[in-house]
């Protein structure tokens, strides 16, 4: 297969990686083959049923190393779900009894692509797949090669997605400042929610990252700046159950001896249990176009916040989210060489007419290659048992593991 044309969209939430596997694409192109011709639709899935796509300049490719200087996506994201037609009908993406994939196929097909880079989580890969079957089913090839994009770092099965390790790095250092508010009022319990909707990855790596931070500061206990007044004193994830009782038991311990409780909270820590609580109220849960409950209309900190806040005796509750300060920020140099060696492998297997989600696959020894896409899958969970280091995490800051409830 003789590729002439490429096309990039980014989609989905942010992550510290869009912009730079933008550019890194661009740069690879340029590098092994500078004849082929490359654009970008403008707004993900959205920008492809409108049919709104950038030309990649001469001017682009000399300067698209800057891109890597940036956070957010230069070509912008959006949430659609192509087999969702009442949604995309809804929004004006596409006309009453149109299919949505049928409309983006038929534009790939006028805008001649043959291969389409898809940077985002799950979902946008997935619909690229499925795209792709579509077209074939048409008797139009089309090769999709996709990056994985997700702070949550929770693809199936891809050891290290694109952006987390950055997304976790400003994640704690959001908190380093966040901490200070402990001082403006006595007996305080802080909650940082941390994105995370299925897996405590994020959570977990944000906690670590923060306390070795802390291991670079110098304290002034003799006046007031004490380590364990900035210390994290609970970490709450998905796959672990929590026993509200037993742990307000020890957070009141703390509270009453030091002033002040920190407490990490991965946001789908307590959705289970927010959701049936709104189902017996007989509110309406808020869900997106892909199913998802709407996380940030339901506030699990605020939750978590009420139920803690009374049962210690905290005077006063303070909830900070860190995920969008996280997701927006560029990527950190280990994430950068991450970048660098996927776009590498993307762009080969594009050469190749080889699709596939680029990744580390877990199940294959960590080999890096374009994993096939009917293996890939969302909602990975974060194992507990196979990172040892947040068990001792755990054991540091005196909190019981607790139950597993991943089944």
């Amino acid at each position: 297969m003789t590729v002439k044309k490429v096309a990039l969209l980014t989609a989905g939430g942010l992550a510290p990686c869009l912009s730079s596997a933008v550019g890194g694409l661009i740069e690879r192109y340029t590098e092994l083959a500078p004849e082929i011709e490359i654009i970008a639709y403008y707004g993900g899935y959205a920008g492809l049923l409108r049919g709104e796509s950038m030309l990649v300049t001469p001017e682009v490719r000399a300067k698209a190393h800057l891109l890597h200087t940036f956070g957010g996506s230069p070509i912008n994201n959006s949430r659609v779900k192509l087999t969702n037609i009442a949604d995309c009908v809804k929004r004006g993406l596409v006309k009453e009894g149109e299919d949505p994939q049928q409309v983006a196929a038929d534009q790939l097909v006028a805008d001649g692509v043959d291969v389409l880079h898809t940077i985002g989580g799950d979902d946008t890969n997935t619909a690229a797949a499925d795209l792709a079957a579509f077209l074939q089913q048409n008797n139009y090839p089309l090769t999709v090669v996709g990056l994985p994009k997700t702070i949550d770092n929770d693809i199936v099965p891809i050891a290290q997605s694109l952006g987390a390790w950055t997304a976790a790095e400003e994640g704690a250092r959001f908190f380093t400042n966040v901490v200070s508010e402990h001082s403006s009022n006595p007996h305080m319990l802080v909650i940082h929610e941390v994105m995370g909707r299925h897996s405590g990855w994020l959570t977990a790596a944000t906690a670590l990252a923060y306390r070795k931070m802390l291991s670079d500061f110098q304290w002034l206990e003799e006046f007031g700046v004490p380590q364990l007044r900035r210390d994290i004193h609970a970490v709450y994830v998905p796959e672990l159950s929590v026993d509200l009782q037993s742990e307000a038991d020890r957070l009141r311990t703390i509270l009453a001896t030091q002033g002040n409780v920190n407490i990490f909270l991965s946001e789908g820590a307590g959705v289970d249990a927010i959701v049936e609580e709104m189902i017996a109220n007989g509110e309406e849960v808020p869900r997106d176009a892909f199913g998802h409950v709407k996380i940030d209309l339901i506030n699990p900190g605020n939750w978590f916040g009420k139920q803690f806040g009374p049962m210690i005796g905290a005077e006063k509750v303070l909830v900070q989210k860190s995920g969008y300060f996280a997701r927006s920020a560029r990527a950190n140099e280990t994430d950068l060489k991450l970048i660098r060696d996927c776009v590498e492998v993307a762009v080969d297997s594009a050469l190749a007419g080889v699709s596939g989600l680029v990744g580390h696959d877990e199940d294959r020894s960590r080999e890096l290659r374009a994993i096939e896409f009917e293996r890939i899958k969302g909602g990975k969970s974060f194992s507990v048992k196979a990172n040892p280091w947040f068990e001792e995490l755990l054991s540091e800051i005196g909190q019981p593991l607790g139950q597993s409830i991943i089944h």
